[in-house]
């Protein structure tokens, strides 16, 4: 008896171990998006993008000696400060998470950054949060972006306008920071090109009909309407109310509302509309869709390729620091995107790796072209999108 108790516990210790030392191995990454929301028909090849990458990093097993990264999603809801910092707080006090791949949308991210993130010392990148506001929060460091500022992006929408010869336009916005942010960089950059914003309104998402809004704005005039909302919430309710009415039927659509829901809901109806979404034609671009369509997840969608760098970046960030954790790696996220450095682009993150631990450097290009022109700034480009026989096509890159 005492022969086979003693076997027994050298086998709980020897399990022990295992566990033990498995654990050790384990890199617990966050994917927190709106899954549920004003976005959710975006958010799911976005989170698969990233989870690609980190897979890619996993099945490579060059990761500080063969680390393995796992994923572990959280919902931001996109527009609820309180659910998502309660669910990034999960992330990182439960979960034990080294990094956070996200927020979605800006307001949410900003609020888990000054609550969450900064305060427990976790880095975030962001796909998609594009408020102007975010260029100058306090971030301690620990904040970047792979999508490109709305700064930029008002201005690229202003400039096709002008091009257009759309030289009046009304405009409403989803009543956050995103939606704020966007409207002023855009109005900014319109007026000064001389284009005339005939009247401008806010708009609360989540309302049955918008007639009121859209009857103000018509009453203004303009050639256009821009809609500077989201695509599963408030934006298709503007439109709609617009069209039924005959207020307006050319639609300026910024990136919250590029997405297959709007070809679904409006199909040729809107044809003419343009609009704009970040995106890239390097040859990484080409790649991230091939690599989405083999794991079976649509890759047209926007900022999946911003989720994919996202993810990849904080991965080639650790190899680099030789650690996982955020205050070792923080630091080196700039250096492995940008030159000097042997291009790095999707499906290629184990080259990347063994480039790093060998002593070299990599300029890690990505899906979208990444570079940080500095404070974790991407300095983007943009695809200039036209709704052509009900489909949303892309027409040039800006």
């Amino acid at each position: 008896m005492k022969k086979l108790l003693m076997a027994s516990a050298a086998t709980a210790l020897i399990a022990g171990s295992a566990s033990a030392e498995s654990h050790a191995n384990d890199v617990k990454l966050g994917v927190i998006l709106g899954f549920t929301g004003p976005i959710e028909s975006l958010t799911p090849s976005m989170a698969a993008s990233a989870e690609m990458a980190m897979k890619e990093v996993s099945d490579s097993g060059k990761l500080l000696d063969g680390k393995t990264v796992t994923p572990v999603r959280a919902d931001s809801t996109c527009v609820d400060a309180a659910a998502a910092t309660s669910a990034a707080e999960r992330l990182i006090t439960s979960e034990g998470v080294k990094g956070i791949m996200g927020a979605d949308c800006s307001g949410v991210t900003g609020a888990i950054l000054a609550s969450v993130a900064m305060p427990n010392g976790v880095v975030m990148i962001s796909p998609s949060a594009t408020s102007p506001a975010l260029s100058d929060v306090e971030d301690a460091g620990m904040f970047f972006r792979t999508s490109p500022s709305d700064a930029r992006q008002g201005q690229v929408l202003a400039d096709l306008l002008i091009e257009k010869g759309l030289n009046s336009v009304a405009v409403t916005y989803t009543n956050n920071d995103y939606g704020k942010g966007l409207a002023d960089s855009f109005s900014s950059a319109y007026t000064a090109a001389g284009g005339t914003v005939t009247g401008t309104a806010a708009h609360e998402d989540g309302k049955a009909d918008y007639s009121a809004e859209v009857g103000a704005l018509a009453s203004a005039g303009g050639d256009a309407l821009v809609v500077a909302g989201y695509v599963d919430q408030g934006g298709p309710g503007i439109i709609r109310a617009s069209l039924d009415s005959g207020a307006f039927d050319t639609f300026v659509l910024p990136d919250g509302m590029i997405g297959a829901a709007l070809e679904d809901t409006f199909g040729s109806d809107i044809d003419g509309s343009i609009g704009t979404v970040p995106g890239t034609e390097s040859a990484g671009a080409s790649k991230i869709l091939e690599m989405a369509t083999a794991a079976g997840f649509n890759g047209e969608g926007p900022y999946v390729g911003e989720s994919y760098d996202a993810a990849a970046l904080m991965l080639l960030a650790m190899q680099a620091a030789g650690s996982v954790e955020s205050a070792d790696y923080a630091g080196k996220i700039m250096g492995v995107a940008n030159a000097p450095g042997e291009k790095i682009y999707p499906g290629e993150l184990a080259k990347a790796l063994e480039i790093i631990a060998d002593g070299g450097e990599v300029d890690y290009v990505g899906a979208t072209a990444v570079e940080f022109i500095g404070g974790g700034e991407s300095a983007g480009s943009y695809k200039e999108i036209l709704v052509e026989g009900g489909k949303l096509t892309t027409v040039a890159y800006r």
